[in-house]
Parts: C-alpha cells; sequence; structure tokens
C-alpha cells in the first residue's frame, strides 16, 4: 500500500493587488492561503455565522477554499482583507473586513471578526482604517448590519456612518430573512 497524500493544488492563483493597511493594533492586507485554516476556525462558529448573511452553518466542506480561492483570483465584486493581528500578539488573522464596489461610486463595507476579540475594538478599527485609506474612491459607503446586533451597529458608528433606514436581507446560516438597519458614510 502507497500511503495517503493530501491533494494538491495545480492552479496557480494570486492574490489580486490591493494595499495593505496599518493602524495601531493591526494591519489590513490580502488573504493567503495560509488563513484558510484560522478562517475555517472562526466562520465555522455558529455565532459568527449567524451574524452575517453569507456564512452558512454548518461550514460545508470546501467554503473556505472556494472564498480564499475566489478573493486571491480577484473574482466577484468585493475586495477582502484580512484583519492581521500578530504584530499585537494574537493570531495572523482575527477577522475579514471587505468592500464591495456598487454602481455611481458607491461601496458596502462587510466585516466579521474571531469572538474572542469582540468588544475589544478591532473591528472599529479595521473598518475605520480601510474607509480612511478608501481604496475604491467611493464617495458614498454602505453598511448594514442584523438588528439583533447591536454591537455591529456600534462599530458603524464608531466609523462615522450615519442611521438611514431599516431593511431586510437573507441570512444562511438562519434559513430566514432578517431585519436589519442600514447606514451611510459620506466620503470626502
Amino acid at each position: 500500500m502507497t500511503p495517503q497524500r493530501a491533494p494538491h493544488r495545480q492552479d496557480q492563483v494570486t492574490t489580486q493587488h490591493q494595499a495593505i493597511l496599518r493602524s495601531k493594533r493591526l494591519f489590513l492586507r490580502p488573504l493567503r492561503r495560509s488563513d484558510m485554516g484560522l478562517i475555517e476556525l472562526y466562520a465555522s462558529d455558529k455565532r459568527v455565522a449567524l451574524n452575517t448573511p453569507s456564512i452558512p452553518h454548518p461550514l460545508p466542506p470546501g467554503a473556505t477554499d472556494a472564498f480564499v480561492t475566489r478573493v486571491m483570483a480577484g473574482q466577484g465584486e468585493d475586495m477582502v482583507w484580512a484583519m492581521d493581528a500578530s504584530d499585537a500578539g494574537m493570531d495572523e488573522l482575527v477577522g475579514v473586513v471587505s468592500l464591495k464596489r456598487m454602481d455611481r461610486a458607491q461601496s458596502e463595507v462587510g466585516y466579521w471578526v474571531a469572538p474572542f476579540v469582540w468588544n475589544t475594538g478591532l473591528a472599529s478599527e479595521a473598518v475605520s482604517t480601510l474607509l480612511d485609506a478608501n481604496p475604491l474612491a467611493a464617495r458614498q459607503i454602505f453598511g448594514s448590519i442584523f438588528q439583533d446586533n447591536p454591537a455591529s451597529a456600534r462599530v458603524l458608528t464608531n466609523a462615522g456612518f450615519d442611521y438611514i433606514g431599516d431593511a431586510e436581507t437573507f441570512c444562511v446560516s438562519r434559513n430566514a430573512v432578517v431585519p436589519t438597519w442600514t447606514y451611510i458614510r459620506q466620503m470626502d
């Protein structure tokens, strides 16, 4: 018998060009294949999945690989950054933050963080750092959060967003339409 070997990827996926941004406790950098373990660990946590519209729970096999491959190849309308807190003595990935390009020079911000850094201000720091750089040169940036997640509302208001109304969005992990609050930030 021959020993079993893990599958070897044949595709040469390289990270799309995007800025590396620094803040006081972390830096935002492009995703890399070595992030897959921590992404899978944190994204498979039910508490994280229930607070995002697109992360399924349980996380199906291959979902993390597909996500990282798509992001690194620059496919889709969003740019995703790893929240790397290794310089602050934490993990090299404690969450992700993204900007999705919309029409009319608008973008939408999205983010999630690992539960062990909830209520530490890292999400607010990451979102503020990304918006200060404004890599998509947006005139307006929107954010939408579930109404049963007031901590995410604080992230947006800490980053200078203003509440503009209620809406709804489908949450994959809840398999339900969930009420949301929508926010906007006018950029200079």
